[in-house]
Protein backbone atom coordinates (compact mmCIF):
# COMPACT_ATOMS: atom_id res chain seq x y z
CA UNK A 1 0.00 0.00 0.00
CA UNK A 2 1.23 3.27 -1.19
CA UNK A 3 3.22 5.34 1.72
CA UNK A 4 0.38 8.36 1.27
CA UNK A 5 -2.70 5.86 -0.11
CA UNK A 6 -5.74 6.31 2.36
CA UNK A 7 -7.66 2.91 2.60
CA UNK A 8 -11.58 3.97 2.15
CA UNK A 9 -14.27 2.29 3.83
CA UNK A 10 -15.57 0.48 1.40
CA UNK A 11 -12.53 -1.35 0.86
CA UNK A 12 -12.87 -2.74 4.23
CA UNK A 13 -15.92 -4.08 3.31
CA UNK A 14 -15.85 -8.38 3.68
CA UNK A 15 -12.43 -8.56 4.41
CA UNK A 16 -11.43 -11.74 6.79
CA UNK A 17 -9.22 -10.07 9.17
CA UNK A 18 -7.63 -12.03 12.12
CA UNK A 19 -7.35 -9.57 15.36
CA UNK A 20 -4.49 -10.71 17.60
CA UNK A 21 -4.77 -9.94 21.31
CA UNK A 22 -7.88 -9.28 23.23
CA UNK A 23 -6.13 -5.98 24.80
CA UNK A 24 -7.46 -2.57 24.20
CA UNK A 25 -5.15 -1.79 21.38
CA UNK A 26 -6.75 -5.07 20.11
CA UNK A 27 -10.66 -4.43 20.62
CA UNK A 28 -10.42 -1.21 19.32
CA UNK A 29 -8.95 -2.05 15.84
CA UNK A 30 -11.53 -5.44 16.18
CA UNK A 31 -14.69 -3.18 16.86
CA UNK A 32 -13.13 -0.42 14.24
CA UNK A 33 -12.81 -2.94 11.38
CA UNK A 34 -16.18 -4.53 12.20
CA UNK A 35 -17.62 -0.91 11.96
CA UNK A 36 -16.33 -0.33 8.66
CA UNK A 37 -17.72 -4.04 6.94
CA UNK A 38 -14.71 -6.52 7.70
CA UNK A 39 -15.52 -10.27 9.22
CA UNK A 40 -13.38 -10.32 12.08
CA UNK A 41 -11.95 -13.25 14.43
CA UNK A 42 -10.49 -12.03 17.37
CA UNK A 43 -8.16 -14.49 18.86
CA UNK A 44 -6.40 -14.63 22.21
CA UNK A 45 -4.47 -16.85 24.18
CA UNK A 46 -6.36 -16.90 27.46
CA UNK A 47 -9.55 -18.23 28.69
CA UNK A 48 -10.19 -16.44 32.15
CA UNK A 49 -13.34 -15.10 33.23
CA UNK A 50 -12.08 -11.39 32.37
CA UNK A 51 -11.20 -12.82 28.81
CA UNK A 52 -14.95 -13.94 28.65
CA UNK A 53 -16.15 -10.95 29.99
CA UNK A 54 -14.21 -8.56 27.70
CA UNK A 55 -15.53 -10.68 24.52
CA UNK A 56 -19.22 -10.08 25.08
CA UNK A 57 -19.49 -7.09 23.75
CA UNK A 58 -17.64 -8.05 20.49
CA UNK A 59 -19.80 -11.12 19.88
CA UNK A 60 -22.95 -8.82 20.40
CA UNK A 61 -21.01 -6.69 17.36
CA UNK A 62 -20.95 -9.67 15.37
CA UNK A 63 -17.46 -10.12 16.13
CA UNK A 64 -15.56 -14.12 16.24
CA UNK A 65 -14.04 -14.40 19.31
CA UNK A 66 -11.46 -17.20 19.62
CA UNK A 67 -10.35 -17.89 23.29
CA UNK A 68 -7.19 -20.84 24.13
CA UNK A 69 -5.67 -20.80 21.41
CA UNK A 70 -3.46 -17.82 20.03
CA UNK A 71 -1.70 -20.11 17.25
CA UNK A 72 -3.74 -21.21 14.50
CA UNK A 73 -4.54 -18.94 11.80
CA UNK A 74 -8.31 -19.01 11.10
CA UNK A 75 -8.98 -19.85 7.64
CA UNK A 76 -9.53 -17.34 5.13
CA UNK A 77 -7.55 -15.10 6.86
CA UNK A 78 -6.65 -11.65 4.61
CA UNK A 79 -5.15 -9.62 7.47
CA UNK A 80 -4.04 -10.37 10.87
CA UNK A 81 -3.73 -6.98 13.21
CA UNK A 82 -1.76 -7.60 15.93
CA UNK A 83 -1.56 -5.77 19.45
CA UNK A 84 1.73 -4.40 20.41
CA UNK A 85 3.79 -6.92 22.83
CA UNK A 86 3.14 -9.83 20.19
CA UNK A 87 6.84 -11.56 19.17
CA UNK A 88 7.24 -11.54 15.46
CA UNK A 89 8.48 -14.94 16.04
CA UNK A 90 4.51 -15.98 17.33
CA UNK A 91 3.22 -19.43 15.61
CA UNK A 92 0.02 -17.29 14.14
CA UNK A 93 2.43 -15.06 12.49
CA UNK A 94 4.68 -17.57 11.20
CA UNK A 95 1.59 -18.95 10.11
CA UNK A 96 0.41 -15.81 8.35
CA UNK A 97 3.66 -15.46 6.57
CA UNK A 98 3.49 -19.31 5.45
CA UNK A 99 0.24 -18.21 3.51
CA UNK A 100 1.51 -15.29 2.19
CA UNK A 101 -0.54 -12.91 4.39
CA UNK A 102 0.20 -9.62 6.04
CA UNK A 103 0.81 -8.95 9.25
CA UNK A 104 0.64 -5.00 11.07
CA UNK A 105 -0.57 -3.56 14.15
CA UNK A 106 -3.31 -0.82 15.62
CA UNK A 107 -0.75 1.76 13.97
CA UNK A 108 -0.89 0.40 10.72
CA UNK A 109 -4.48 0.14 10.70
CA UNK A 110 -5.21 3.77 11.98
CA UNK A 111 -2.30 4.99 9.29
CA UNK A 112 -4.88 3.29 6.60
CA UNK A 113 -7.73 4.67 7.70
CA UNK A 114 -6.96 8.33 8.29
CA UNK A 115 -8.93 10.39 6.19
CA UNK A 116 -10.67 7.37 4.82
CA UNK A 117 -14.44 9.37 5.31
CA UNK A 118 -12.73 12.26 2.73
CA UNK A 119 -12.34 14.64 5.66
CA UNK A 120 -8.63 15.96 5.27
CA UNK A 121 -6.47 13.70 7.54
CA UNK A 122 -4.54 15.56 10.44
CA UNK A 123 -0.80 15.40 9.66
CA UNK A 124 1.02 12.97 12.28
CA UNK A 125 4.28 14.33 14.71
CA UNK A 126 5.45 11.22 15.57
CA UNK A 127 7.56 10.38 18.89
CA UNK A 128 9.86 7.35 19.79
CA UNK A 129 12.89 6.32 21.62
CA UNK A 130 14.31 4.48 24.78
CA UNK A 131 13.12 6.84 27.11
CA UNK A 132 10.98 10.05 27.70
CA UNK A 133 8.57 9.22 25.22
CA UNK A 134 5.49 10.15 26.92
CA UNK A 135 6.53 13.38 28.30
CA UNK A 136 7.68 14.89 25.00
CA UNK A 137 4.85 13.82 23.34
CA UNK A 138 2.54 15.54 26.21
CA UNK A 139 5.15 18.75 26.04
CA UNK A 140 4.52 18.61 22.29
CA UNK A 141 1.03 18.14 22.31
CA UNK A 142 0.78 21.20 25.32
CA UNK A 143 3.20 23.48 22.64
CA UNK A 144 0.37 22.82 20.08
CA UNK A 145 -2.58 23.68 21.83
CA UNK A 146 -0.86 27.00 23.17
CA UNK A 147 -0.73 27.37 19.47
CA UNK A 148 -4.57 27.29 19.02
CA UNK A 149 -4.57 23.92 17.17
CA UNK A 150 -6.91 21.24 17.88
CA UNK A 151 -4.69 18.41 18.68
CA UNK A 152 -4.31 15.19 21.10
CA UNK A 153 -1.49 13.10 22.44
CA UNK A 154 -2.55 9.66 21.13
CA UNK A 155 -0.58 6.02 20.40
CA UNK A 156 1.28 4.40 22.97
CA UNK A 157 0.31 7.21 25.63
CA UNK A 158 -2.81 4.86 26.26
CA UNK A 159 -5.61 6.15 23.91
CA UNK A 160 -6.01 3.95 20.97
CA UNK A 161 -5.12 5.49 18.03
CA UNK A 162 -7.79 4.01 15.66
CA UNK A 163 -10.55 5.63 17.75
CA UNK A 164 -8.56 9.29 17.23
CA UNK A 165 -8.39 8.97 13.42
CA UNK A 166 -11.87 7.78 12.83
CA UNK A 167 -13.24 10.38 15.04
CA UNK A 168 -15.78 7.89 17.13
CA UNK A 169 -15.24 10.29 20.19
CA UNK A 170 -16.28 14.09 19.93
CA UNK A 171 -13.39 15.32 21.33
CA UNK A 172 -11.00 13.11 18.45
CA UNK A 173 -13.45 15.12 15.77
CA UNK A 174 -11.79 17.73 13.35
CA UNK A 175 -8.01 17.73 14.85
CA UNK A 176 -5.03 19.92 13.05
CA UNK A 177 -2.38 17.35 13.74
CA UNK A 178 -1.87 14.85 16.32
CA UNK A 179 1.36 14.20 18.88
CA UNK A 180 1.75 10.46 18.37
CA UNK A 181 3.80 8.21 20.54
CA UNK A 182 5.49 5.37 18.96
CA UNK A 183 7.10 2.11 20.94
CA UNK A 184 9.56 0.13 18.77
CA UNK A 185 6.85 -2.69 18.95
CA UNK A 186 4.33 -0.42 17.16
CA UNK A 187 6.99 1.12 14.54
CA UNK A 188 7.80 -3.26 13.46
CA UNK A 189 4.23 -3.10 12.67
CA UNK A 190 3.93 0.00 10.83
CA UNK A 191 5.37 -0.11 7.67
CA UNK A 192 3.64 2.42 5.93
CA UNK A 193 3.62 5.20 8.32
CA UNK A 194 5.54 8.42 6.81
CA UNK A 195 5.14 11.24 9.66
CA UNK A 196 5.16 15.03 8.94
CA UNK A 197 8.22 15.31 11.17
CA UNK A 198 9.36 12.18 13.70
CA UNK A 199 11.63 12.34 16.62
CA UNK A 200 13.90 9.29 17.99
CA UNK A 201 15.11 10.68 21.29
CA UNK A 202 17.47 8.25 22.63
CA UNK A 203 18.73 4.61 22.32
CA UNK A 204 19.73 2.40 24.64
CA UNK A 205 19.41 -1.78 24.95
CA UNK A 206 16.03 -2.33 26.24
CA UNK A 207 13.55 -4.98 24.85
CA UNK A 208 15.86 -7.19 23.45
CA UNK A 209 14.34 -10.07 24.23
CA UNK A 210 11.69 -9.05 21.42
CA UNK A 211 13.66 -7.28 19.17
CA UNK A 212 16.45 -10.49 19.09
CA UNK A 213 19.34 -7.67 19.04
CA UNK A 214 20.14 -3.70 19.29
CA UNK A 215 20.78 -3.75 15.59
CA UNK A 216 17.06 -4.86 15.13
CA UNK A 217 15.58 -2.40 18.23
CA UNK A 218 17.55 0.31 16.42
CA UNK A 219 16.07 -0.16 13.28
CA UNK A 220 12.25 -0.54 14.24
CA UNK A 221 13.08 2.93 15.96
CA UNK A 222 14.37 4.67 12.88
CA UNK A 223 11.17 3.55 10.72
CA UNK A 224 9.72 6.60 12.47
CA UNK A 225 11.78 8.91 9.86
CA UNK A 226 11.02 6.97 6.87
CA UNK A 227 9.09 9.87 4.36
CA UNK A 228 9.18 12.16 7.22
CA UNK A 229 7.74 15.63 5.16
CA UNK A 230 9.63 18.39 6.75
CA UNK A 231 12.02 17.39 10.09
CA UNK A 232 13.85 14.37 11.48
CA UNK A 233 14.58 15.59 15.10
CA UNK A 234 17.49 13.69 16.24
CA UNK A 235 19.81 13.35 20.13
CA UNK A 236 23.05 15.61 19.19
CA UNK A 237 24.55 13.44 22.09
CA UNK A 238 23.12 10.39 21.38
CA UNK A 239 25.16 9.57 17.76
CA UNK A 240 22.96 6.42 17.44
CA UNK A 241 19.79 8.38 16.73
CA UNK A 242 21.56 10.47 13.69
CA UNK A 243 22.82 7.53 12.05
CA UNK A 244 19.12 6.25 11.55
CA UNK A 245 18.49 9.50 10.13
CA UNK A 246 21.42 9.30 7.63
CA UNK A 247 19.83 5.61 7.15
CA UNK A 248 16.38 7.14 6.16
CA UNK A 249 14.66 7.49 3.29
CA UNK A 250 12.76 11.01 3.28
CA UNK A 251 10.87 13.21 1.19
CA UNK A 252 13.09 15.49 -0.94
CA UNK A 253 13.51 19.04 1.29
CA UNK A 254 13.22 17.09 4.56
CA UNK A 255 15.97 18.44 7.41
CA UNK A 256 17.80 16.89 10.07
CA UNK A 257 17.36 18.48 13.20
CA UNK A 258 19.33 18.59 15.63
CA UNK A 259 18.93 18.99 19.65
CA UNK A 260 21.36 19.48 22.32
CA UNK A 261 21.62 20.67 25.93
CA UNK A 262 24.80 22.59 24.98
CA UNK A 263 24.95 25.64 22.59
CA UNK A 264 23.25 24.95 19.16
CA UNK A 265 25.10 24.74 16.20
CA UNK A 266 23.01 25.57 12.69
CA UNK A 267 19.91 23.90 12.32
CA UNK A 268 20.04 22.55 16.28
CA UNK A 269 18.04 23.53 19.34
CA UNK A 270 19.83 24.15 22.21
CA UNK A 271 20.39 25.66 25.61
CA UNK A 272 22.55 29.24 25.94
CA UNK A 273 22.43 31.18 29.28
CA UNK A 274 19.41 28.87 30.64
CA UNK A 275 17.39 29.45 27.41
CA UNK A 276 16.12 27.39 25.21
CA UNK A 277 16.77 28.36 21.68
CA UNK A 278 16.27 27.56 18.27
CA UNK A 279 18.74 27.93 15.12
CA UNK A 280 16.78 25.62 12.96
CA UNK A 281 13.85 27.46 11.77
CA UNK A 282 15.15 30.98 11.39
CA UNK A 283 15.42 32.84 8.71
CA UNK A 284 19.36 32.61 8.90
CA UNK A 285 20.48 29.73 10.81
CA UNK A 286 24.08 30.41 10.56
CA UNK A 287 23.67 33.59 11.77
CA UNK A 288 20.34 33.88 13.75
CA UNK A 289 19.06 32.21 16.64
CA UNK A 290 15.30 32.61 17.85
CA UNK A 291 14.45 32.33 22.04
CA UNK A 292 11.92 29.77 22.81
CA UNK A 293 11.55 29.35 26.47
CA UNK A 294 13.83 29.82 29.85
CA UNK A 295 15.45 26.64 31.68
CA UNK A 296 12.91 27.71 34.30
CA UNK A 297 9.79 27.00 32.21
CA UNK A 298 10.11 23.19 32.17
CA UNK A 299 8.80 21.58 35.23
CA UNK A 300 11.28 19.25 36.39
CA UNK A 301 14.21 21.13 34.46
CA UNK A 302 16.38 18.42 35.16
CA UNK A 303 18.64 17.87 32.17
CA UNK A 304 16.97 14.75 30.51
CA UNK A 305 13.74 16.97 30.99
CA UNK A 306 15.14 19.83 29.00
CA UNK A 307 16.18 17.37 25.92
CA UNK A 308 12.88 16.42 26.21
CA UNK A 309 11.17 20.12 26.07
CA UNK A 310 13.61 20.50 22.95
CA UNK A 311 12.64 17.74 21.01
CA UNK A 312 8.71 18.74 21.33
CA UNK A 313 9.80 22.46 20.41
CA UNK A 314 11.73 21.29 17.36
CA UNK A 315 8.69 18.93 16.47
CA UNK A 316 5.89 21.96 17.02
CA UNK A 317 8.22 24.25 15.07
CA UNK A 318 8.66 21.85 12.04
CA UNK A 319 4.89 22.08 12.36
CA UNK A 320 5.38 25.81 11.94
CA UNK A 321 4.39 26.95 15.68
CA UNK A 322 5.07 30.43 16.67
CA UNK A 323 8.23 31.16 19.79
CA UNK A 324 5.49 32.25 22.10
CA UNK A 325 3.58 28.79 21.98
CA UNK A 326 6.62 27.07 22.48
CA UNK A 327 7.12 29.03 25.88
CA UNK A 328 3.32 28.96 26.65
CA UNK A 329 3.14 25.28 26.15
CA UNK A 330 5.70 24.55 28.57
CA UNK A 331 4.80 26.58 31.12
CA UNK A 332 1.74 24.68 30.81
CA UNK A 333 2.80 21.25 31.16
CA UNK A 334 2.72 19.09 34.05
CA UNK A 335 4.72 15.68 34.19
CA UNK A 336 2.94 12.29 34.76
CA UNK A 337 2.98 11.16 38.54
CA UNK A 338 6.20 8.92 38.98
CA UNK A 339 8.56 10.70 36.99
CA UNK A 340 11.36 12.24 38.71
CA UNK A 341 8.32 13.80 40.75
CA UNK A 342 9.16 15.23 44.05
CA UNK A 343 7.13 13.70 46.60
CA UNK A 344 8.01 15.36 50.63
CA UNK A 345 11.09 16.96 52.17
CA UNK A 346 11.54 15.03 55.33
CA UNK A 347 14.15 16.83 58.16
CA UNK A 348 16.01 18.75 55.16
CA UNK A 349 16.19 15.30 52.64
CA UNK A 350 14.20 15.45 49.48
CA UNK A 351 12.39 11.84 48.51
CA UNK A 352 12.11 11.72 44.80
CA UNK A 353 9.61 9.04 42.71
CA UNK A 354 10.90 8.43 39.65
CA UNK A 355 8.96 4.64 39.62
CA UNK A 356 9.06 5.21 35.91
CA UNK A 357 13.15 4.91 35.45
CA UNK A 358 12.32 1.22 34.40
CA UNK A 359 15.92 0.58 32.62
CA UNK A 360 19.17 1.77 32.97
CA UNK A 361 19.16 4.55 30.91
CA UNK A 362 15.85 6.30 32.31
CA UNK A 363 18.01 5.42 35.72
CA UNK A 364 21.24 6.70 34.66
CA UNK A 365 19.47 10.22 33.36
CA UNK A 366 17.30 10.09 36.61
CA UNK A 367 20.31 10.14 38.86
CA UNK A 368 22.49 12.65 36.79
CA UNK A 369 19.52 15.33 38.19
CA UNK A 370 21.06 15.06 41.59
CA UNK A 371 24.09 16.10 43.57
CA UNK A 372 24.17 13.52 46.37
CA UNK A 373 21.77 10.85 46.46
CA UNK A 374 20.47 7.98 48.14
CA UNK A 375 19.36 5.37 45.25
CA UNK A 376 16.51 2.66 46.03
CA UNK A 377 16.74 0.54 43.35
CA UNK A 378 16.04 -3.10 41.93
CA UNK A 379 13.29 -5.34 40.26
CA UNK A 380 13.33 -7.22 37.04
CA UNK A 381 16.18 -6.25 34.91
CA UNK A 382 14.80 -7.76 31.60
CA UNK A 383 18.85 -8.86 30.46
CA UNK A 384 20.60 -5.50 31.39
CA UNK A 385 23.77 -5.33 33.24
CA UNK A 386 24.28 -2.26 35.55
CA UNK A 387 28.20 -1.21 35.28
CA UNK A 388 27.85 1.51 33.19
CA UNK A 389 25.48 2.85 35.06
CA UNK A 390 27.18 2.52 38.26
CA UNK A 391 30.24 3.93 36.76
CA UNK A 392 28.97 7.26 35.32
CA UNK A 393 26.82 7.36 39.11
CA UNK A 394 28.74 6.53 41.64
CA UNK A 395 30.49 9.70 42.51
CA UNK A 396 27.04 11.15 43.51
CA UNK A 397 25.71 8.60 45.77
CA UNK A 398 25.42 8.36 49.38
CA UNK A 399 24.01 5.31 49.64
CA UNK A 400 21.71 2.47 48.19
CA UNK A 401 19.05 0.88 49.11
CA UNK A 402 18.33 -2.79 47.02
CA UNK A 403 15.28 -4.69 46.65
CA UNK A 404 13.75 -6.69 43.99
CA UNK A 405 14.55 -9.85 41.86
CA UNK A 406 17.64 -9.08 40.43
CA UNK A 407 18.87 -6.86 42.67
CA UNK A 408 22.07 -9.04 42.89
CA UNK A 409 23.27 -7.36 39.46
CA UNK A 410 23.41 -3.87 41.28
CA UNK A 411 24.78 -5.27 44.06
CA UNK A 412 27.73 -7.26 42.22
CA UNK A 413 28.45 -3.78 40.07
CA UNK A 414 28.33 -1.40 43.07
CA UNK A 415 31.11 -3.81 44.71
CA UNK A 416 33.07 -3.48 41.32
CA UNK A 417 32.84 0.08 40.55
CA UNK A 418 31.83 1.91 44.00
CA UNK A 419 33.33 -0.23 47.26
CA UNK A 420 33.49 2.51 49.34
CA UNK A 421 29.67 3.16 48.86
CA UNK A 422 27.67 1.83 51.77
CA UNK A 423 24.88 -1.14 50.81
CA UNK A 424 22.05 -1.97 52.18
CA UNK A 425 20.48 -5.32 50.09
CA UNK A 426 17.02 -5.88 51.48
CA UNK A 427 16.77 -10.14 50.57
CA UNK A 428 12.86 -9.11 50.07
CA UNK A 429 11.05 -9.35 46.23
CA UNK A 430 7.31 -8.41 48.59
CA UNK A 431 5.76 -5.32 48.49
CA UNK A 432 6.43 -4.54 52.08
CA UNK A 433 9.72 -4.55 51.27
CA UNK A 434 8.82 -0.62 50.46
CA UNK A 435 8.33 0.82 53.53
CA UNK A 436 11.58 -0.78 54.90
CA UNK A 437 13.69 0.53 52.13
CA UNK A 438 12.89 4.36 52.79
CA UNK A 439 12.99 3.58 56.33
CA UNK A 440 16.61 2.45 55.48
CA UNK A 441 17.45 5.12 52.81
CA UNK A 442 16.25 7.78 55.62
CA UNK A 443 19.18 6.24 58.05
CA UNK A 444 21.40 6.47 55.51
CA UNK A 445 20.24 9.92 54.42
CA UNK A 446 21.73 13.17 55.59
CA UNK A 447 20.46 16.80 55.41
CA UNK A 448 20.93 18.06 51.73
CA UNK A 449 20.50 14.76 50.16
CA UNK A 450 17.86 12.56 47.73
CA UNK A 451 16.59 9.91 48.26
CA UNK A 452 15.68 8.60 44.90
CA UNK A 453 13.61 5.76 43.67
CA UNK A 454 14.95 5.51 39.95
CA UNK A 455 14.54 1.50 39.97
CA UNK A 456 16.59 1.05 36.42
CA UNK A 457 14.56 -2.45 36.68
CA UNK A 458 10.42 -3.60 35.71
CA UNK A 459 8.43 -3.87 38.89
CA UNK A 460 6.59 -7.13 38.01
CA UNK A 461 8.15 -9.42 40.53
CA UNK A 462 6.97 -7.29 43.42
CA UNK A 463 4.25 -5.10 42.32
CA UNK A 464 1.67 -4.52 39.72
CA UNK A 465 3.00 -2.26 37.81
CA UNK A 466 5.15 0.91 38.30
CA UNK A 467 2.55 3.10 38.90
CA UNK A 468 1.60 0.82 41.97
CA UNK A 469 5.78 0.69 43.05
CA UNK A 470 6.04 4.71 43.15
CA UNK A 471 2.42 4.85 44.76
CA UNK A 472 4.24 2.46 47.75
CA UNK A 473 6.82 4.41 47.79
CA UNK A 474 5.12 8.09 48.34
CA UNK A 475 2.47 6.20 51.19
CA UNK A 476 6.08 5.02 53.03
CA UNK A 477 7.48 8.54 52.41
CA UNK A 478 4.22 10.48 53.53
CA UNK A 479 4.42 8.04 56.89
CA UNK A 480 8.14 8.76 57.20
CA UNK A 481 7.18 12.17 57.61
CA UNK A 482 4.01 11.72 60.00
CA UNK A 483 6.53 9.47 62.21
CA UNK A 484 8.64 12.96 62.89
CA UNK A 485 6.13 15.09 62.99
Amino acid sequence: MGSQEVTTASAWQGMNITVAGLGVSGISAARALAGLGASVTVVDGGDSPAHRERAVPLEQQGIAVRLADADTLPEGTGLVVTSPGWKPGSPLFLAAAEAGVDVVGDVEIAWRLRGHDGRKAAPWLAVTGTNGKTTTTRMLASILAAAGLRTAAVGNIGTPIVDVVLGTDEQYADLDVLAVELSSYQLHWAPSLRAHSAAVLNLAPDHLDWHGSMEAYAADKGRVYEGNQVACVYNVADRATEDLVRAADVEEGCRAVGFTLGTPGPSQLGVVDGILVDRAFVEDRHKQAQELAEVADVDPPAPHNIANALAAAALARAFGVPPKAVRDGLRAFRPDAHRIEHVADVDGVAYVDDSKATNTHAAQASLAAYESIVWIAGGLAKGATFDELVVRSAKRLRGVVLFGADRALIREALARHAPEVPVVDLDRTDTGAMPAAVQEAARLARAGDTVLLAPACASMDMFANYNQRGDMFAEAVRELGAAGA
